[in-house]
């Protein structure tokens, strides 16, 4: 039976305006299986590439079977401007002009983080509809920004948001999260074991079924007759880059490997001076490019890299868009990790190293180099087999699907 739901999450977007991602995905899928999907997103922030395309106060963009609702907020330059957090209070409150707005009145309400501020207004809405009230947490907050961001635990905005957090675990119908462990931590906080449910971040088949190419300018940015060791995404302090750089000038008399760098971010002009100043030669950097063509830029790789910080909250595992995409691409991964939940060693998927530790990154990538090239295919073969079978929106839909309709 067709139901109604409201997504509420501040940073969604869509492929024309940023990653689209998670939540676009996972509403394409739920209007699939014939829901009625609302995702209620903020038309100012920092993950937008373009600037939606506004008609008023609110703003409703019919798209891939659902419909996309961008409610006017005030516009700010980066991720640590003053606006920013004065958006996360103002978010939840201009949202709740949408009781009168939307004509499809919500059987369940998700609210995502990671800003758990927003959880008091989807609350409020949940309340006034009566619809099931589920909380998801995609980055552990405020326990992120202490741990990793050194804010102090007795900071009263600190405090405010944990308390925000203990009451969204304690109030919620029910609680997911992409971080497998998470619960442990949620449990302590308040929420009811049973009450949670783990639902990964995924692939969509419908985009990598396009197998839309690389632009002709990308193509003849990639290095030629190489064994490359490729990264796409975020260029950002916790990807662990300069690990990577590290690496790569311990490598620098192999001439056979080169390493590619594909995105933006915070680390990027630091990453790019390193290399200058190192005078790397293995090195190239890529611009951005369209999602839907990552999968053509990942077959040009003979593996693919992907490392964090060596830092204790990743005992509550990982949900990083682009393992689901590296697992699909068939390539082997190494994977810089010294966390819990490793879906590449569950998988048999690439060569697992420590967290910032060069030295043994050198050492797998000469490895992997080394090693036939049955052996390397097998452990992409791995990685596809079980992105197919694990990672695929289209079945963690339906795993979603039960917590918000299920009895």
């Amino acid at each position: 039976m067709s139901k109604t739901i409201w997504i509420v999450h501040q940073y969604a977007s869509t492929p024309e305006t940023g990653m689209g991602g998670r939540h676009f995905y996972l509403a394409q899928e739920l209007a699939k299986q014939g829901h009625k999907v609302y995702v209620i997103a903020s038309s100012a922030n920092h993950l937008l590439n373009n600037q939606p395309k506004l008609s008023g106060a609110i703003t409703f963009e019919p798209i891939a079977g659902f419909t996309f609702v961008w409610v006017k907020m005030p516009q700010y330059d980066e991720a640590h401007s003053k606006q920013r957090a004065l958006n996360w209070f103002l978010f939840p409150w201009r949202i709740q002009k949408l009781a009168k707005l939307i004509k499809d009145k919500p059987d369940a309400i998700l609210c995502s983080s990671p800003s758990p501020i927003a959880f008091l207004g989807a609350q409020r809405l949940a309340k006034k509809f009566s619809a099931k009230l589920v909380f998801e947490v995609r980055d552990i907050w405020p326990l992120t920004l202490t741990e990793i961001g050194g804010y102090s635990a007795k900071h009263p905005f600190i405090r405010l948001m944990q308390w925000v957090e203990n009451k969204a675990y304690r109030e919620s119908d029910h609680v997911v999260s992409n971080l497998k462990n998470s619960v442990e931590h949620m449990v302590e906080h308040g929420l009811q074991r049973d009450k949670f449910t783990w639902v990964a971040n995924g692939f969509s088949l419908d985009e990598v079924n396009q197998k839309a190419p690389l632009s002709p300018a990308v193509e003849q940015q990639l290095p030629k007759d190489k064994f490359i060791i490729g990264y796409t995404g975020t260029l950002g302090v916790a990807n662990s880059l300069d690990t990577l750089l590290e690496a790569a000038e311990l490598l620098k008399e192999q001439a056979e490997i080169e390493f590619v760098l594909v995105g933006r971010g915070k680390e990027k002009e630091t990453l790019q001076a390193s290399v200058k100043e190192k005078q790397l030669t293995n090195i190239t950097f890529i611009d951005p490019i369209p999602k839907v063509q990552i999968q053509a830029m990942l077959s040009k790789f003979d593996a693919c890299y992907i490392g964090w910080l060596k830092d204790d909250l990743y005992r509550f595992g990982i949900g990083a868009n682009k393992i689901p995409e590296y697992l699909y691409s068939g390539k082997p991964i190494i994977h810089a990790y010294s966390g819990a939940c490793d879906p590449v060693g569950q998988f048999n998927a690439g060569l697992i190293i420590e967290a910032e530790n060069p030295q043994a990154l050198a050492k797998a990538i000469l490895k992997l180099y080394q090693l036939p090239e049955d052996q390397r295919q097998k452990m992409g073969n791995n990685g596809r087999k079980a992105a197919l079978e694990e990672y695929e929106y289209g079945m963690l839909t339906k795993k979603l699907e039960k917590v918000l309709f299920g009895d």
